[in-house]
């Protein structure tokens, strides 16, 4: 019998629950149509609101913190393999044997502290913050359902007010489930009222405290390896100065350079193919008899300068394997210019007032209150054109082409960019030593290429 009573109790549970969702349906579809009024309160919603990005926020930091930790652990790990290699690799008869054994063991209990104390200062307490919110938000569900079956209660209960014929025994048992859906619904809802709000406020001393612990044992992580890595770089710096004449050179990254020395030689050929072309022609003279004036000669007052004695093309040879040939024959058309000029102006001063002196027109850069209009800078008039940023050698560098600059450790050079960005290597810079760039001003004679990793940027 009394398990028949069980089961009927049972039973008539399960109805009740099915009778109340049944309602609870009902009722939400007249309030979407708009058929029934739902009771609602925007300060509860604005906390439902704030509740779901504060869980939505710690959900995230704690899945952050946890992708930290597994990081942590991993770089523990590669550390560790690191640290093992050293000790496999250091010979016993060299000094420090014992003191990188000593660091290496320090160094794994040093990170295995680490993450300890990250798991029990942040991830244990993101876990207990974060236990509080699955309660909460059943409990807000709950007062939702609660807030059905308040509206449900109240319509019923309009209705039968309103209704033609009315059954006092009716409204009297709505009524009393009205007062008592009421009352369920307010006390849970004052009770969220106040915890929500409460919890929202709580962020911001959990976030101050969960990330404070990071900081300060990260802190106090890094000083710690800090002193471990010091104290190996000084039994590394004992073992180099005992073993100092077998020192490891420091080598620059493999060029590749066909394509570069492909394109000067093409550059190359072409110039010496057109300059005996213009080394040979010989403008034709004015059709009004004037003195012929040669574009690379300036006369002054009839006066040669020393500086219209060299032919434009005499300092450079057809083939390297001609240069005394060339240098010949740059002397031998300087000195036929030189003595035309002479043979020219002593005609002019034997014809006296018969012709007028060559007048020759030399340009100069407009100036604007001292200052030449048009000019770099003042910040970059120092510089070659394009400078990048300046660099140090920290290394001696050998060159090993004609293109390559000669480096010596402290020297300075100044980068510029590739004219044409294709024939850049990997690794390897273009610039001009800034001494050279001091002295002469010439790019074209001081630049080269030399390799990155023997420099270092300091502006």
């Amino acid at each position: 019998m009394a398990e028949l009573g069980s089961k009927g109790v049972t039973a008539g549970k399960i109805a009740s629950n099915v009778q109340k969702k049944l309602t609870r349906a009902q009722e939400k579809v007249l309030q979407k149509l708009g058929k029934a009024d739902e009771t609602k309160d925007e300060q509860f919603e604005q906390c439902v609101q704030n509740f779901n990005k504060q869980l939505s926020e710690g959900t995230r930091l704690q899945k952050d913190l946890r992708t930290y930790l597994a990081s942590v652990k991993a770089m523990h790990e590669a550390s560790k393999k690191l640290t093992e290699c050293l000790q496999e690799v250091y010979e016993p008869d060299w000094p420090g044997r014992d003191d990188t054994n000593k660091i290496a063991e320090n160094n794994d209990l040093l990170w295995t502290d680490f993450h300890q104390k990250l798991v029990d200062q942040a991830l244990l307490t993101m876990d207990t913050y974060l236990g509080q919110f699955p309660d909460i938000k059943s409990r807000i569900a709950k007062r939702g359902r609660k807030l059905v079956d308040y509206d449900s209660a109240r319509h019923h209960f309009e209705a039968l007010q309103t209704a033609k014929k009315k059954d006092e025994t009716k409204i009297a048992k709505a009524e009393e489930e009205l007062v008592k859906a009421q009352k369920v619904f307010e006390e849970m809802n004052v009770d969220l009222q106040e915890e929500l709000p409460s919890l929202w406020n709580s962020r911001v001393g959990f976030y101050v405290n969960t990330f404070q612990s990071i900081a300060g044992l990260e802190e106090n992580f890094h000083k710690e390896m800090s002193k471990l890595n010091q104290n190996l770089h000084d039994v590394l710096l004992g073992l180099d100065k005992q073993y100092s004449g077998n020192a490891f050179p420091v080598k620059a990254q493999p060029r590749k350079k066909t394509k570069l020395f492909a394109r000067l030689r093409k550059k190359m050929s072409r110039y010496r193919d057109s300059t005996p072309a213009k080394a040979n022609k010989s403008p034709s003279p004015p059709p009004d008899g004037s003195p012929i004036t040669s574009p690379e000669t300036k006369t002054v007052n009839h006066e040669l300068e020393p500086s219209t004695l060299e032919a434009p093309g005499a300092s450079i040879p057809k083939s390297p394997s001609q240069p005394a040939e060339a240098a010949h024959a740059g002397a031998e058309a300087a000195g036929s210019e030189a003595a035309a000029g002479a043979e020219a102006s002593k005609t002019e001063a034997d014809s006296g007032s018969s012709s007028l002196p060559a007048v020759v027109v030399e340009t100069f850069p407009a100036t604007v209150n001292g200052t030449v209009e048009g000019g770099a800078s003042s910040e970059r008039a120092d510089m070659p054109p394009g400078f990048l940023f300046k660099v140090q050698a920290m290394h001696d560098y050998t060159a090993t082409d004609s293109d390559e600059l000669q480096l010596k450790a402290g020297d300075v050079v100044l980068v510029i960019p590739f004219e044409n960005p294709e024939e850049q290597d990997e690794g390897w810079l273009m610039g001009v030593k800034e001494s050279d760039w001091i002295q002469r001003k010439e790019l074209d004679q001081c630049r080269g290429v030399f390799p990155e990793n023997f420099t270092e940027r300091v502006q």
